[in-house]
């Protein structure tokens, strides 16, 4: 099987012990080895592929709806890497790239008070997220940080808490809920999606502000990523869903002292409805890779564009 490496045993090995180390009470994974075999083996496959033509490091975007399981997907794309291929593996998400506190709060004063809350594009400090992005995949590289965000105080952690890259990544995995999204005509941004906006964003102001961001700052840091791997859920109504079950897993670990209750849950995933839906519209025709996910949270297909 071509796709399986040299050094399937330990892939298997280290990835079978990884999702042990995940799994939550009664939320146990399904079809493991043929979830390895089918998708996160030829995923890695082509990963590696596209980095051996040229040799240079390649970014990949790794990006889905809250609850999809990206971070998951992220860390056993690197242990197949590492471990199957002997390529060097780097993982962040865009959620640490998120403005400090003191940061949002100014925006939310001067645009709209929705800007209090992290999440949407001009929520991420894009200058700090496109310059560690451009240090990483330099030929000349030296050592670097990627910052580290503290959910449970809502704002970034101190500098000697930031991750420390040492040796030049092949391999950078850039995972994020809104990476790779594109802007919406003005015309769509006209009426409301949801109670949020109706009532909370009534001069537009936001969606506005939100969609320039796609158009020009983030557009710049996208247009970084080499391979495009859209996660693609059923409907909209499955962030909610999962994000209710991550919130359980958060409470069940200790993980993030700030926890919230379902109608919480309700609330936030609001704030990244507009962006999700139009993904869900745009994405699956301009990603290199997508991979249905079905209503049972089980990865289902996989297509190669």
């Amino acid at each position: 099987m071509e796709n399986i490496s040299i050094n399937y045993q330990k892939v298997k090995k280290k990835y079978l012990k990884f999702i042990k180390s995940q799994e939550v009470i009664s939320e146990p994974f399904r079809d493991k080895l043929r979830q390895l075999n089918k998708f996160y083996l030829p995923i890695s496959k082509m990963i590696k592929d596209d980095f051996q033509k040229s040799k240079k490091t390649k970014v990949i975007g790794l990006t889905g709806g809250q609850g999809t399981g990206k971070s998951t997907i992220s860390n056993i794309l690197k242990i197949i890497l590492k471990e199957g291929y002997k390529l060097e593996t780097v993982v962040f998400s865009i959620d640490d790239f998120y403005k400090t506190l003191h940061e949002r709060k100014k925006i939310s004063k001067k645009i709209n008070p929705l800007f209090i809350t992290r999440g949407v594009p001009g929520t991420h400090d894009t200058k700090i997220l496109f310059q560690c992005i451009k240090d990483l995949k330099k030929n000349n590289f030296k050592k670097t940080t990627i910052p580290k965000f503290d959910k449970s105080i809502d704002d970034r952690s101190p500098k000697n808490k930031w991750i420390k890259v040492n040796k030049k990544a092949n391999i950078i995995i850039f995972e994020g809920w809104c990476v790779g999204a594109k802007p919406q005509k003005n015309k769509d941004l006209k009426f409301p999606v949801n109670q949020l906006e109706k009532q909370k964003d009534k001069n537009k102001m936001w969606r506005q502000k939100v969609n320039s961001e796609l158009k020009n700052n983030y557009k710049k840091i996208f247009d970084l990523i080499d391979k495009l791997i859209f996660l693609r859920i059923p409907s909209f109504k499955y962030v909610i869903k999962w994000r209710l079950l991550q919130e359980k897993k958060l409470r069940i670990t200790g993980k993030g002292n700030k926890t919230m209750n379902d109608k919480q849950i309700e609330n936030f995933v609001m704030y990244y409805e507009r962006i999700t839906k139009h993904m869900l519209k745009t994405l699956p025709k301009i990603a290199d890779t997508v991979i249905n996910i079905d209503e049972k949270h089980r990865l289902q297909t996989i297509k190669f564009n």
